[in-house]
């Protein structure tokens, strides 16, 4: 039985759970579709979607596109279920063991984790459809978004949050093509001198677009430990012998970077490794820390999670950009509002390398 304490979706996810253990519903029944859901329980039609993805990961339910949401062929017995959940808690308890075992602190291993969600979002299969009570993102890789992420549905439990990595550029289009509720960018117009806007208007002609700051992040080259290269700043890079990796043409470090080079006159065909591209900066980090190149362009927080050296170029302004639309529905109210308190914007200063002053602000651009 489910406790009333529960959050809703939870309390949805039991009672059908507990329909199908007792033979309510038998293997390819159809569960009620969800909207019916929705009315049934008198909430959002996000906590029902969020209560049959419970049931799919515990391996319940599928959902196939036209077909609904049925029972699967052969259901696991509520014990099955529970000794998948132990068998899980097992398998983490080994690894925390052994790398606690090796010397790391539980918060390195917290953070190595959080890395490797980080890549696995960046390829991760995305849903075909948007959520109709949820957000979904599409942008540029930033840890503080996938913080971000990772408890915005834990403190709004009613409304879900789904999370792609493709690039300021990418996060953009996804807008246009009605792909996302929500971008991510830090482009920078060397017309303007100023970040997004410029890129907003161009691409979202003749529509009222928001423009909340996420953080000013610190960006620059990073290095090896100690920065043995003893490298200053960008005309390094065309240094014989250094090897460098870069970011994807889709990004927005990729896109400064790019313009920087052209106004120093520095051709990209001089700096060894320009053509090897990584999705996120945490790839770059890790390439560094693996010793497959010797600097690239990345925020400092990425160097600081691989205990690299840093070399500060400049600030950039991170935006969450999000048509007059969407920002009139209750989960992005509720996103807005949240970023905007005192706990978020410590949380998000604790990662390292990020300044809060302007974390909640919003810009609008018609």
């Amino acid at each position: 039985m489910y406790s009333k304490r529960a959050p809703i979706y939870q309390r949805i996810a039991d009672s059908v759970r507990q329909a199908i253990l007792v033979g309510d519903l038998h293997a390819g029944d159809r569960v009620p579709s969800v909207r019916e859901m929705a009315n049934r329980w008198g909430c959002t039609l996000g906590t029902v979607q969020r209560a049959y993805k419970e049931l799919t990961l515990q391996g319940l339910v599928t959902c196939r596109p036209g077909q609904g949401t049925r029972v699967v062929s052969e259901v696991p017995t509520e014990e099955e279920i529970s000794r998948r959940r132990i068998a899980l808690i097992h398998q983490a308890e080994s690894f925390l063991l052994e790398v606690l075992t090796a010397g790391h602190k539980p918060a390195e291993v917290e953070q190595a984790v959080r890395l490797a969600l980080d890549r696995w979002r960046a390829v991760a299969q995305e849903p075909p459809n948007l959520p109709e009570h949820g957000l979904r993102f599409v942008g540029s890789h930033d840890p503080a978004v996938a913080l971000i992420a990772a408890n915005f549905v834990e403190v709004f439990p009613d409304y879900t949050f789904h999370l792609t990595f493709r690039g300021s550029l990418g996060g953009l289009i996804a807008l246009v093509e009605g792909e996302a509720h929500v971008a991510g960018s830090h482009l920078w117009d060397t017309e303007s001198g100023t970040y997004n806007k410029p890129f907003v208007q161009r691409m979202l002609p003749g529509q009222r677009v928001a423009l909340l700051t996420l953080a000013r992040r610190h960006l620059g080259l990073i290095t090896p430990p100690g920065n043995p290269a003893d490298i200053t700043g960008l005309d390094d890079l065309a240094r014989p012998g250094l090897r460098f990796i870069n970011r994807q043409r889709v990004t927005g470090t990729r896109i400064w970077l790019d313009c920087q080079l052209r106004q120093r006159g520095l051709e990209s065909g001089r700096i060894s490794g320009y053509e090897h591209e990584v999705a996120t900066h945490s790839d770059v980090a890790r390439t560094i820390a693996e010793g497959h190149a010797d600097v690239g362009l990345g925020i400092e927080t990425a160097a600081n999670s691989y205990h690299l050296g840093f070399v500060p170029l400049t600030t950039e302004r991170y935006d969450l950009v999000l048509p007059e639309a969407v920002c009139h529905t209750a989960p992005a109210q509720a996103l807005a509002g949240w970023i905007n308190t005192e706990e978020v914007k410590s949380a998000i200063a604790g990662l390292g390398g990020y300044d809060t002053d302007e974390t909640g602000r919003v810009e609008w651009v018609e």
